[in-house]
């Protein structure tokens, strides 16, 4: 993301002065709280108010929780970018903030308040951080960024679907899979724009050589693959063709990393850990293809996906990101760097855990305090960098 070019006069608290800010600060802190929860739940040592199944819960509070809350910092921070129109700050910023807190309260109480207000609030964040993306790209005449608004709308009809599939069935299958399925189109489709150009910058600037391959062709074909095939898997995940499909998109995602020099940005950690992130993709894509050809269990691409995909993408982009728009250096200290290893260690051992379950009751015990000391250290290294003003150059 570029800075932004203009802002308003603005004399309030600096943490609700561009939207990262909060929500990156929020979100991280609440992902490392949530997984600390997460695991007495799992082994029935504590007992929540909610009317989720505890696995539902969990995964409900990191795709539908954490994930909106990064994904919203990111697009009210890079939409003023691609419109040129004014950021939201202040009092408009401070309302989707408190919407987000209030669906999160409401998800935990919800066997208090009822599963319909739980729903009702909690979608409320969604749809208006929709309606806020969709009245910029609009009056900014926008149009080739609608694409991101068509990933944000149908993970809004996938928490909408998970709401009522959990009360109605009792889990939330088709809701899981339609969440996961809009953020990975999510992290392809904006991973595909700032992996490459962050890489060829650093690249022509520190390491002259082979720069990323343009988009093109072989770009959209994988697009399409990846695309169709998780269509595919929220229908029917365990037929064969599903797996083949899958597999197939998970070896185009995974030449497409390739094309993009990543191995040649050692030196830039920050560059790296975008390449390292993004490598979760296509592995995601080859264990969820064969988990539906029955050969392993389903859990290891999905974790492949979550753990990884999302989990080091959004550390990824949270910690470049909020360096550049604070005016900072674009480096990743000693600490960081220890974040980046904590939350790669963590989407390992989690995959690992799926794959070689006689291992998962120490496996998941790694990868939840591996995730919940990146996310947490996170939030605390970068406290300073949310609540201070910018540095000025």
């Amino acid at each position: 993301m570029a800075p932004i070019p203009r802002l308003r006069d603005y004399e309030g608290p600096a943490l609700l002065s561009y939207g990262f800010r909060p929500f990156f600060l929020l979100g991280s802190l609440y992902a490392g709280l949530a997984i600390l929860a997460w695991l007495p739940v799992f082994y029935g040592e504590l007992e929540l108010s909610i009317a989720f199944a505890p696995r539902d819960w969990h995964i409900h509070e990191m795709l539908y929780g954490y994930l909106p809350a990064v994904i919203t910092g990111f697009l009210l921070t890079a939409v003023p970018n691609w419109t040129g129109r004014m950021p939201l700050q202040g009092r408009p910023l401070l309302a989707i903030v408190l919407t987000w807190v209030a669906g999160r309260l409401a998800v935990t109480t919800s066997a208090w308040i009822g599963w319909e207000s739980a729903a009702l609030v909690d979608n409320a964040f969604l749809l208006l951080v929709g309606a806020a993306m969709a009245r910029e790209i609009v009056r900014g005449r926008n149009w080739r960024n609608l694409k991101v608004l068509v990933a944000l709308g149908v993970l809004t009809i996938g928490n909408i679907v998970f709401h009522i599939e959990a009360h109605v069935l009792g889990a939330a299958d088709y809701g899981i899979r339609i969440g996961i399925a809009a953020t990975m189109m999510l992290i392809m489709l904006v991973g595909g724009r700032i992996i490459p150009s962050f890489t060829r910058n650093w690249l022509a600037r520190e390491n002259p050589g082979r720069l990323p391959a343009s988009f093109g062709r072989f770009d959209v074909v994988s697009m399409v693959a990846a695309g169709t095939a998780l269509l595919a898997w929220i229908a029917a995940p365990d037929l064969l063709v599903t797996g083949a499909a899958l597999i197939v998109a998970g070896l185009l995602q995974a030449i497409r990393l390739g094309r993009w020099a990543g191995e040649r940005t050692w030196r830039d950690r920050l560059v790296l850990i975008l390449h390292v992130a993004y490598g979760f993709v296509p592995l995601g894509f080859v264990l969820t293809g064969l988990a539906s050809l029955g050969l392993i269990s389903t859990g290891a691409g999905i974790h492949a996906w979550t753990g990884g995909a999302m989990g080091v993408m959004t550390l990824a982009v949270m910690s470049r990101a909020s360096l550049g728009h604070t005016g900072r250096a674009l480096v990743a200290t000693a600490p960081v760097q220890l974040l980046y290893g904590l939350i790669v260690a963590a989407a390992v051992a989690r995959i690992c855990a799926a794959i070689h379950p006689a291992w998962s009751g120490t496996l998941l015990h790694l990868a939840g305090g591996g995730w919940a000391a990146a996310f947490l250290g996170f939030g605390l290294a970068y406290w300073n960098v949310f609540t201070r003003p910018r540095v000025k150059s």
